[in-house]
């Protein structure tokens, strides 16, 4: 009895001895900040009576403005005699011009009737009758809007753009695929091209191209190119190994097995790329109409310049619908990889391609026959007077004047005073290091060191650069968009995801706002609250929501039901069946929902520059309009920055997401 009551008193004396040991052991966390704060203890009073502690020091900064100037001089010089642009990107560009063009005769040349017959057409020996009427009724909906040339336009400058994204794409991802060395110094520059904002490199384009066509396809391939990659890599790597070892033990070469093996083996992340391409070359439509692209991204940036939400609209739909055309086409094709084929024999494999086509050439030459090369003009629907009639009604009765809330202009007041400007007085306020420590207590805490260094260089970076301030405006402005958007989201979420009825419902109205272009929700935004930051906030808000209700959404279905039903066995009621079980195991999906609402709203605010925004999307406009290479350049590059700072303090590592598990 004595021995057994000493064990608990020794191993409590035990525990008392160890216990701050075992307490930071079992608490990694803690540890990590302890840390943290004995290093600061030493290091920030070293800074601080070295270089102050207000904003980023100017000692600490380098001015990029004399060589990025030097550099736009000479292409400027240079541009119509140097034998680089005449005989090498002057061929580019022919090359473009050459190709957009010939693509744009033969869209004429089929006719709105032979274009709509063979969308439905390829869609119907993809996906099946139900698509097809989709694609066909789409082309149909875009001649009625009176768009059918601006989207022939468009269609023609993607179909380059797209083509030539996914040969650069392929390249670049079959040397990341087959070479560890490739892959590691490919990953942040795919990085890199994808956060830097298309403003930002519009600007050496247009040096470089000038105004027009070519400009605007090789920046949408520079924006297009790296899901491409990226996918085609994943596909190459993730080869099953069973399979690679036995093609190898048959004496195969190297392009024997990439040909016979590793590609087929990826077709599926190969589909999957030329989709992400496709949109992502779409999202370019109305920023490539920056300069000179022309078709519909043309008119929704002319609607934006005049407020039009009507014309703008009316443009934005037929983007709208090709995207849904081109996303649903390319998943179908995806998913029947593999599978049985389907509907009659006689019209599997080449015979059912030959009668799609054998019918397209009959349409298109019964269209020239009766002169219907262009959609006629006598048979449009006008949307953009109704749709502005309707946005004048919502100005004049919920501008002000409403009862309690005043009205979206007192909105955007209260917000802009009472959240974005506190918050952004607050981030300009703190000490230059003080954010420094911040954003790496962040990153370690949720990471490895590896994940805090990289953050913490990435925000001293921005102060490097000399646009400390802007960039802690941005910020503020990211922040305070990404707060509502996550409240709003998973508020949807959570519903949809207990009921298949709100899902139902929620799909199409979330399908329109996830490819509907970026500019056009600045228009109605900025009618109903303004100009100034509150209202790219807000665009920001609309344009990254259905993202996170979308990954939210699946990731709290995709929990395991065992775990559900064991909760619903033990009595948990559906807020203790949310909070105790669905969000832990939906973690994951949850931690993705917050970073892609952080990259989609950083995106939108950046554009929030043309409306007032102000800050670093400011400049990145200013440089483009004033070929300005240093400002737009350097305010490129603090965005890409603080969007990889945001990425590692939002994403834990794969090291420590097998830790907590």
């Amino acid at each position: 009895m004595a021995t057994a009551q000493a064990t608990p008193a020794r191993s409590v004396a035990t525990g008392a001895r160890r216990g701050p040991l075992a307490a930071l052991r079992d608490r990694p966390a803690a540890a990590k900040l302890l840390l943290l704060a004995l290093v600061a203890a030493v290091v920030v009073p070293v800074l601080h009576g070295r270089w102050g502690g207000g904003i980023w020091p100017e000692a600490l900064t380098a001015d990029l403005s004399a060589p990025l100037g030097e550099v736009t001089d000479w292409i400027v010089s240079n541009r119509d005699s140097h034998p680089l642009f005449l005989y090498f990107f002057g061929h580019i560009s022919n090359a473009v011009v050459l190709s957009v063009r010939g693509v744009y005769l033969v869209l004429l040349a089929l006719g709105w009737a032979g274009v709509t017959v063979f969308g439905a057409a390829v869609a119907w020996r993809v996906a099946g009758i139900r698509l097809a009427l989709t694609a066909g009724v789409s082309f149909l909906l875009c001649g009625l809007l009176g768009m059918w040339v601006p989207t022939m336009q468009t269609l023609a400058l993607m179909v380059v753009a797209v083509l030539a994204s996914v040969v650069l794409g392929l390249l670049l991802g079959l040397a990341a695929g087959l070479s560890d060395r490739v892959f590691r110094i490919l990953r942040p520059v795919l990085d890199t091209m994808q956060v830097l904002p298309a403003f930002a490199y519009l600007l050496p384009v247009v040096l470089v191209f000038g105004i027009g066509v070519p400009g605007a396809v090789l920046a949408t391939v520079v924006y297009a190119a790296p899901p491409m990659a990226r996918l085609t890599a994943l596909g190459l790597r993730g080869a099953d190994s069973g399979v690679m070892e036995a093609v190898t033990s048959l004496g195969a070469t190297g392009r024997q097995r990439l040909l016979s093996a590793r590609l087929p083996l990826a077709r599926k992340e190969l589909l999957l790329g030329l989709n992400q391409t496709i949109m992502m070359a779409l999202s370019m439509a109305v920023i490539a109409s920056v300069i000179g692209a022309g078709g519909l991204g043309d008119r929704v940036y002319q609607a934006l310049s005049s407020v039009d939400v009507g014309a703008a609209l009316a443009a934005g739909i037929p983007i709208v619908l090709l995207a849904v055309v081109l996303d649903r086409t390319t998943e179908a094709a995806g998913h029947r990889i593999g599978a049985d084929p389907t509907g009659p024999a006689l019209l599997r494999g080449w015979r059912g391609w030959t009668l799609a086509a054998v019918v397209t050439a009959a349409v298109a030459a019964a269209g020239r026959a009766t002169d219907g090369r262009v959609w006629p003009e006598d048979v449009t629907v006008a949307i953009a007077g109704p749709v502005n009639t309707a946005k004048d009604w919502m100005v004049d009765h919920l501008y002000t004047g409403v009862p309690v809330v005043g009205g979206t202009a007192d909105l955007a007041s209260h917000f802009t005073s009472g959240v974005l400007n506190p918050l952004r007085g607050g981030l300009t306020g703190l000490p230059w290091w003080s954010v420094l420590l911040i954003v790496a207590a962040l990153a370690w805490t949720i990471g490895t060191w590896r994940t805090a260094v990289t953050a913490v260089l990435a925000m001293a970076a921005i102060g490097v650069l000399g646009v400390w301030e802007p960039a802690m405006d941005t910020l503020s402005q990211v922040l305070a968009a990404v707060a509502v958007t996550l409240v709003i989201g998973f508020g949807v979420a959570v519903g949809a995801a207990r009921s298949e009825r709100l899902e139902r419902l929620l799909r199409p109205v979330l399908d329109v706002f996830q490819t509907m272009p970026q500019f056009v929700y600045l228009i109605p935004v900025v009618a109903l609250f303004g100009v100034g930051r509150a209202p790219a906030a807000a665009a920001a808000v609309v344009y990254a929501l259905p993202a996170v209700i979308r990954i939210t959404t699946q990731g709290l279905r995709g929990v395991d039901p065992a775990a559900m039903e064991c909760a619903r066995s033990l009595g948990a009621t559906p807020g203790q069946q949310l909070r105790q079980v669905q969000i832990p195991l939906a973690r994951p999906s949850l931690l993705l929902a917050v970073n892609q609402a952080v990259v989609l709203v950083l995106a939108v605010v950046i554009i929030g520059g043309l409306v007032g925004s102000g800050a670093l999307g400011y400049d990145v406009v200013f440089g483009l309009a004033q070929g300005d290479l240093a400002t737009g350049l350097v305010a490129g590059a603090a965005i890409v920055c603080l969007g990889l700072m945001l990425d590692r303090v939002t994403q834990p590592t794969t090291r420590r997401q097998r830790q907590e598990s």
